[in-house]
């Protein structure tokens, strides 16, 4: 038969066909959208009430910490500590990059004082304590230029009540441009110090060896003079503390590994520098980059997978990881939070698509921003 005056089919005479697609894993239940400026930190007291905090990166902050009431971002504490005094910044909030209530439910704000990155002055860094029976400032503590330098970016915070007279937290810096590290507080005294400074394990890896994909592309910061670094090149940025509080886990933002740390080591100011990173454990590859750590009762680690839009989990019986949840709606998850509720919450919100991270410099970020969560009956580590 001849196929001369045959025609050939174009693609648009192709029937519409429903083509596989990547299927998501997990129930991601969306409970709160921000139309105006991007968050980064969430967390929820032991009653249920949700906070959120907006740093200053360029967007239009009209309070830098606020609590979610039916649906909506109210300031919080109130507005007029969210209205910034630069002539006096450790009497209000500058720009907050991250909120955790504590094991005794009391909110913690952590202050970078570093609007758009900029160098710290004292008074700017600092971690602020309110009590939510009251909705009161009850403690403000302010870090010295030698524990929160110039180059500072204090980034996340988790706590240990059961250290001291009143407890002690452990705060990841995850500077661009100065050392990295950990910085142990002592609740009762106020005092500061720097732990792991500058040490390989709390440091970005570089664009020479590591290169994050989002969204199936080169995730790039692209500088003034055509040049490109790495896009996520901060470094010691998530972390957790383990169930029984001996270990804390952390990691550099620009890095796939995972490092824990023994608590009684940075906790112990008496002890050489050397005798700290004996305890420093390469804790492996955790199968993609990610933003925020937290980890539950049951000593289970969770990581966020921005090159993967999912929250991975370690199990404490093996070590191994696993997906929690994997949706295209994930877009850049951030914090994480576990909640006594027992929900895992997330923040979604596009960091990626910021304009400094596209060729084009434009914002390329669709609002809403969303907060999410997902069931996991589990409860927090609570160090009390």
């Amino acid at each position: 038969m001849s196929t001369r005056n045959r025609k050939e089919a174009s693609p648009t005479d192709i029937p519409a066909l429903e083509l596989p697609t990547d299927e998501p894993f997990g129930a991601l239940e969306p409970i709160a959208f921000f139309h105006g400026a991007m968050p980064t930190g969430v967390t929820v007291s032991h009653r249920g009430r949700i906070f959120v905090n907006f740093p200053k990166w360029g967007d239009d902050v009209q309070f830098t910490v606020a609590e979610i009431r039916d649906g909506e971002a109210i300031a919080y504490p109130n507005q007029s500590i969210n209205n910034t005094n630069e002539e006096d910044q450790a009497s209000t909030l500058v720009s907050v990059q991250s909120v955790v209530v504590d094991p005794a439910d009391r909110l913690w704000i952590l202050d970078t004082g570093s609007p758009l990155f900029k160098p710290t002055e004292y008074g700017g860094p600092k971690l602020v304590c309110v009590d939510l029976n009251t909705n009161k400032v009850t403690k403000k503590i302010l870090f010295p230029q030698v524990v929160a330098l110039p180059t500072t970016y204090l980034n996340d915070v988790r706590f240990d009540l059961r250290r001291g007279n009143e407890g002690m937290a452990f705060i990841t810096d995850s500077s661009q441009k100065g050392p990295n590290g950990i910085i142990v507080v002592d609740l009762a005294t106020g005092e500061s110090w720097r732990r792991l400074n500058n040490h390989p394990s709390t440091k970005a890896e570089e664009l020479q060896t590591f290169l994050p994909i989002v969204e199936g592309r080169s995730f790039l910061e692209h500088q003034q003079n055509g040049s490109v670094k790495q896009g996520a090149s901060m470094g010691a940025d998530g972390i957790a503390i383990s169930a029984d509080g001996s270990s804390l886990y952390y990691c550099p933002l620009g890095s796939r590994k995972i490092y824990s740390v023994s608590t009684d080591a940075l906790a112990n100011r008496n002890i050489d520098v050397r005798e700290v990173i004996a305890t420093v454990n390469d804790e492996g590859d955790r199968g993609g980059a990610s933003d925020g750590l937290e980890s539950d009762s049951e000593g289970n680690i969770y990581s966020t997978n921005y090159e993967h839009n999912a929250i991975f989990r370690r199990r404490h019986s093996d070590k191994l990881w696993e997906t929690v949840v994997h949706d295209q709606r994930l877009l850049w998850p951030d914090t994480l939070c576990l909640a006594t509720d027992g929900y895992l919450y997330v923040t979604a919100n596009q960091l990626h698509r910021q304009a400094r991270f596209n060729k084009e410099g434009k914002d390329l970020r669709r609002k809403p921003y969303t907060l999410f969560r997902i069931r996991l009956d589990i409860q927090p580590v609570l160090l009390r």
